[in-house]
């Protein structure tokens, strides 16, 4: 990155980082405009500058923190979620539970071209709670995932699911993950209903942040193992009780 020749206004160390930039300098370094620069300050993105004399002066980690805004905003994260995924302790959730955010993004009306569905059952999935607005999950558009779940939806009625039984599962999926992963959630944003001590917790959410990115594709791995062996279960319990039901009717009989 060129080094700008404007000597810096000289700052307290702890206010410079390495070297004091006055609000225009930090510009330049940033490749943004002074006005971007202050209208991440008024949204709470860029912490303020350390008052020197009449100037304020930006360290290396304002310098930091706004390429850190421009990748986020590169993966199409929404201005509130960066504000949200870059406050203390969050971080970390960038390469875990977002860490697959990107790609190439999509309008709703791309969606529905691209996947062949029809656009009454989309509005109908929308409804549901199956397929949720990007600006839910902190994005600014649609992406792959959406595109894949259409195309699902397009395959599994082009099968002989009629569309009111797709939107019903979709209904169904939609509340239950909704209301397990609130449970998840509790989990590790307060200890849900364990005993834990303060620093038993505060352990176990550091080390829960710290791997995150291991943890959520394991976490997947539980969630599809307890959908299949579930599915079984209640399928064979399902059929069961109707033959039990057949031969009870076949005896009264």
């Amino acid at each position: 990155m060129t080094e700008i020749t404007t000597p810096p206004v000289q700052a307290p160390a702890e206010a410079q980082g390495q070297t004091g930039l006055r609000i225009d300098d930090l510009a330049h370094r940033a490749g943004l405009t002074v006005d971007t620069i202050r209208y991440y300050q008024r949204e709470g993105l860029l912490p303020p500058g350390e008052r020197c004399g009449r100037t304020n002066i930006y360290g290396r980690e304002h310098l930091e923190r706004l390429e850190r805004i421009k990748a986020l905003q590169g993966r199409r994260f929404s201005l509130a979620a960066i504000r949200a995924l870059l406050a203390e302790r969050h971080e970390s959730l960038v390469d875990g539970i977002f860490a697959d955010v990107g790609g190439r993004a999509y309008a709703l009306d791309e969606l529905i071209e691209r996947s062949g569905i029809d656009p009454d059952l989309v509005e109908a999935l929308r409804v549901g709670g199956l397929l949720r607005d990007p600006v839910e999950y902190g994005r600014d558009a649609y992406d792959g995932d959406d595109l894949d779940l259409l195309r699902t939806m397009t395959d599994l009625h082009a099968l002989g699911l009629p569309a009111q039984a797709l939107v019903e599962l979709g209904r169904i999926y939609a509340d239950g993950i909704e209301a397990t992963q609130r449970q998840v959630i509790e989990l590790f944003a307060t200890g849900g209903d364990l005993p834990w001590s303060e620093a038993e917790l505060a352990a176990f959410q550091d080390d829960a942040a710290n791997a995150a990115t291991e943890i959520l594709p394991k976490a997947r791995r539980l969630v599809d193992y307890l959908h299949h062996r579930t599915i079984q279960r209640l399928t064979l319990g399902a059929i069961e009780h109707g033959v039990d039901t057949a031969t009870s009717e076949s005896s009264s009989s």
